[in-house]
């Protein structure tokens, strides 16, 4: 793989890199064609990293589709697909502990214990294998954009974090590949996530912090079969959690809940 982006950087040609772990959907088809518009060559990478899950039975249940992934791509423009076993993508990887600062002490972090050091670990490989000029992630995982981008400065990687904007259903749940494990009647309750989110956005700077907080869990208890992990507003560039809006203009409203068997994170961007 190194090579082919080695052979086009030689051909003056520019490789976009979108890292996934398959079960694509029209979220990451987005990535594709972000990334196909800003470069000549586009790679895809499958790969489910077992560095990531905390729960076992999660990561056997992840959605796996390879044959249908490859047909997705290929009708999308994509150049090349790099699927690696574990032991091919691990070889001779000593687990690095990173410098996380405290983008993983709220939100994910203490609900995901080492998540966030698996995912770093996992996208420092693939960009050895791969060796993209840019790479593109979807801003649904706000934590883990904010977070690489965080890795990347520090450790000086050479890759530049492109974030694309969530892509949403027409009722406005954000496209997941874990949406596959929804029942219909799961699947229409989990759209309560992004009427929260609206809820937030509306209140937003006009209430209180808490205030917003309040009507958001209001919102998700009316929702029979929800159970909301958290919800807060946070600093657009930190993460941080807030307890007033300060004199910012804008923010961050984060939310995770679980519906069913399968537990769903969402943010929305929030404008004084």
């Amino acid at each position: 793989m190194a090579e082919w982006s080695a052979r086009a950087r030689r051909e003056g040609r520019s490789v976009g890199f979108v890292p996934t772990m398959g079960a694509l959907h029209e979220g990451h088809l987005d990535l594709i064609a972000r990334a196909r518009k800003d470069h000549a060559k586009v790679v895809c990478s499958i790969f489910v990293n077992p560095l990531q899950f905390n729960n076992l039975e999660d990561l056997e249940r992840y959605p796996r589709q390879l044959e249908q992934d490859s047909k997705l791509l290929d009708e999308a423009g994509c150049d090349a697909l790099f699927a690696p076993q574990v032991e091919t993508l691990f070889a001779d990887l000593q687990p690095h502990t990173y410098d996380l600062g405290r983008l993983d002490g709220h939100w994910e972090g203490p609900s995901r214990p080492g998540h966030f050091q698996g995912v770093v670990n996992v996208v420092e490989r693939l960009f050895h294998f791969v060796r993209p000029d840019e790479a593109f992630f979807g801003e649904k995982d706000r934590q883990q954009l904010t977070l690489l981008r965080h890795i990347a400065r520090q450790e000086h990687w050479p890759e530049r974090i492109v974030g694309c904007p969530t892509v949403r259903a027409v009722d406005g749940l954000a496209l997941s590949s874990r949406n596959a494990r929804l029942s219909p009647a799961e699947r229409q309750k989990a759209t309560v996530l992004f009427k929260a989110l609206t809820v937030a956005g509306a209140m937003a700077f006009r209430h209180t912090v808490q205030e917003v907080e309040e009507a958001v869990r209001e919102t998700v208890a009316n929702e029979p079969g929800v159970q909301l992990d958290y919800f807060g507003i946070a600093d657009h560039d930190t993460l941080e959690p807030l307890m007033d809006w300060g004199d910012r203009d804008l923010t961050v409203a984060l939310i995770a809940a679980q519906v069913g068997p399968v537990r769903l994170i969402d943010n929305l961007t929030l404008w004084r």
